[in-house]
């Protein structure tokens, strides 16, 4: 929340918006999260801050209402499920998934639609964040021709435009320039400031201490810990984030395995059918995907 000069004013009640409570996700065998609880409140910007397959990305999915729990529960704060309120959520996974034959705001406009949202105020929000990253000029440009900075900003855009109660951010600034990363942040900490509640998913520390009022470790599917930066400090004695970070998940990280349900067997027959036995051809690695 702002006052009129602009300064932050601390919520005197801050409010209880989405709880996660005992769940767990597997995936087949794969156990991706065991038993987690916690509470998003209003007003805060919470860390998710892993490695690639502690859980991470899993969580996410669940929150936003994508995956449904093996065992317990992600409910709003009045008690409903969020697959049953997804308008409330604004999302920004890790791949942006715009319609590159639509303009940026085609593709904002589209989303808010369907979200209930009727053009101007949809256009309304979207301007005024859009001025915020400098994307009001390229609104009206298709987003084929757009850079991974651009395309991550109109996704952005498109998840704040109907208004929702909890953002969640996947890897917001993933392969972005450092003045693009600079600029979402800066959003990110303004949005905080005006009483919203983000969830912000990063593998870098020094970015969720910038960031972040609340950091939650996730590792191998458990939370090791959570609280402020100086409460994950004074817990582990260490002097920085980064020597906490390693002291709280002492434990091998396990393999990635959390981006996908188990195939069905269409997919099974599928790939069979198109996959040769013994392909004559090396395939080669590119690194930089």
């Amino acid at each position: 929340m702002l006052s009129k000069k602009g300064e932050r004013v601390e919520l005197s009640m801050t409010r209880t918006l989405m709880t996660i409570e005992n769940v767990s996700k597997h995936f087949g065998e794969v156990e991706a999260l065991r038993d987690i609880s916690l509470e998003i409140k209003s007003g805060e910007v919470v860390g998710l801050v892993g490695s690639n397959g502690a859980g991470k990305t899993t969580l996410l999915r669940l929150m936003s209402g994508v995956y449904k729990p093996t065992s317990g529960t992600v409910c709003l704060e009045d008690g409903t499920p969020v697959d049953k309120m997804r308008q409330k959520l604004g999302v920004v996974p890790e791949s942006t998934g715009l319609y590159s034959r639509l303009t940026a705001w085609e593709n904002i406009r589209y989303h808010s639609r369907m979200h209930g949202i009727d053009d101007k105020t949809s256009w309304s929000r979207t301007s005024r964040f859009a001025k915020e990253l400098d994307m009001l000029e390229n609104l009206g440009r298709h987003t084929k021709g757009f850079s991974r900075g651009m395309k991550q900003k109109t996704a952005l855009l498109r998840a704040l435009a109907h208004g929702p109660s909890v953002l969640l951010l996947d890897e917001p600034t993933a392969g972005l320039d450092i003045t693009s990363a600079r600029t979402v942040r800066a959003l990110v900490k303004q949005l905080r400031d005006e009483g919203g509640t983000i969830v912000y998913s990063t593998h870098h520390l020094a970015e969720a201490e910038q960031v972040c009022d609340r950091i939650i470790i996730i590792h191998n599917g458990d939370i090791q810990a959570d609280g402020s930066p100086s409460d994950l400090l004074n817990q582990t004695g260490d002097e920085n984030l980064e020597e906490a970070y390693v002291s709280l998940t002492q434990e091998k990280a396990r393999s990635r395995n959390e981006d996908s349900e188990s195939e069905g067997r269409f997919t099974r027959w599928w790939r069979t059918l198109f996959t040769p036995k013994t392909p004559k051809i090396k395939a080669v690695v590119n690194e930089d995907e």
